[in-house]
């Protein structure tokens, strides 16, 4: 741990520089193998089939129940993503639950019933679970813990790990940006904008298979959850030694996100999302995936936001509407707790 570190905060649960120094300098420091230092969304598993993958998350979202879903909703969208942008077929997944004593049973069922639905939309079984009861004080009313099981066929194996990627590859996203985290904040706050942010909370996997099997060239699948697409771009560029390059101009954003983010001073690109992918790709089959992505109803808003380049090794640039350039670092503060 970096000096001054003594306790847990926030920021070490945002998915920016502060989290990773503590996976890097703890979780890895004891559970290191060769496996888990991959460290994608899903772990893929040798088996004597193609593979297997596996991962597992925990849903801690404030407020329980936001515009365009709820954390049942969410932690089956979560899962599932984490698997599909892995290459995986979700297939099975488990549900925990550790609820606050006093917790409504209305709203627990409301929670199962749409936890269950988008499970049946994603076609994953829910297999097994557990649930604990916690005396009142000792839990934000519900947290939700699960993990998910995907099947990987062989050709898909390497498309969380960003091997071969290249100078010129093409970057894309298959919607609007920063959704989620605006609309948790509205229905936390109680913000009164005449335009109603709603979270892209939603299951991938069908639009992902669909690009998989209608393309072999994806070269690199993440889902931009907490940090946003900043903090995913600037891993992918850390990972690789290359530089890359997003155009301003071509981001997808909600005018709703916009005036919250004006308005309350955040950038959307660091702002968490739960319904989009990020894609790198060569640049002769950039046009090809986006067409196959705007045909599905998840993917309606899909652009082609950058690019790889051997510029500024290690860095993220955006280039402004405005012809002017800035550096795109990692999240380092957390503007915006308690969103998965």
């Amino acid at each position: 741990m970096n000096p001054g570190e003594e306790k847990i905060l926030l920021s070490h649960g945002n998915g920016g520089r502060m989290m990773h120094r503590l996976i890097e300098n703890l979780f890895l420091k004891y559970f290191e193998n060769t496996i888990l230092n991959e460290q994608t969304d899903a772990a893929i598993l040798p088996t004597d089939s193609p593979g297997i993958a596996f991962t597992t998350d925990s849903f801690v979202v404030d407020p329980l129940f936001f515009p365009g879903g709820n954390i049942g909703k969410l932690a089956v969208c979560g899962t599932v993503n984490d698997l599909a942008v892995s290459g995986a077929d979700p297939r099975y997944i488990s549900v925990s639950f550790i609820i606050e004593e006093g917790f409504l049973m209305k709203e627990l069922e409301l929670i199962v019933k749409s936890l269950s639905e988008e499970a049946r939309k994603a076609q994953v079984i829910i297999v097994t679970g557990d649930t604990k009861v916690v005396n009142q004080g000792k839990c934000d009313k519900l947290f939700i813990n699960t993990a998910g099981i995907g099947s990987v066929r062989k050709e898909n194996r390497l498309v969380s790990k960003a091997q071969n990627i290249q100078p010129g590859d093409l970057i894309l996203i298959n919607g609007t940006i920063g959704d989620h985290g605006m609309a948790v904040m509205s229905a936390r706050e109680s913000f009164n904008f005449k335009t109603r942010v709603v979270s892209d909370c939603a299951s991938l996997n069908h639009l992902i298979r669909e690009v998989l099997d209608q393309s072999s060239t994806i070269k690199f699948m993440r889902d931009p959850t907490r940090g946003g697409v900043a903090t995913v771009l600037n891993e992918l560029a850390g990972k690789t030694g290359l530089g890359i390059e997003i155009e301003e101009s071509a981001l997808p954003v909600n005018r709703g996100v916009t005036a919250m983010c004006e308005l309350l001073g955040f950038d959307p690109l660091y702002i968490a999302n739960e319904g989009k992918v990020l894609i790198v790709t060569n640049p002769m089959e950039g046009n090809h995936i986006l067409e196959i992505m705007k045909k599905n109803k998840l993917g309606k808003q899909s652009a082609i936001i950058g690019r790889i380049t051997s510029d500024h090794p290690g860095k993220v640039v955006l280039k402004t509407e405005t012809g002017g350039r800035r550096i795109i670092d990692s999240l380092t503060g957390d503007p915006l707790p308690r969103i998965c």
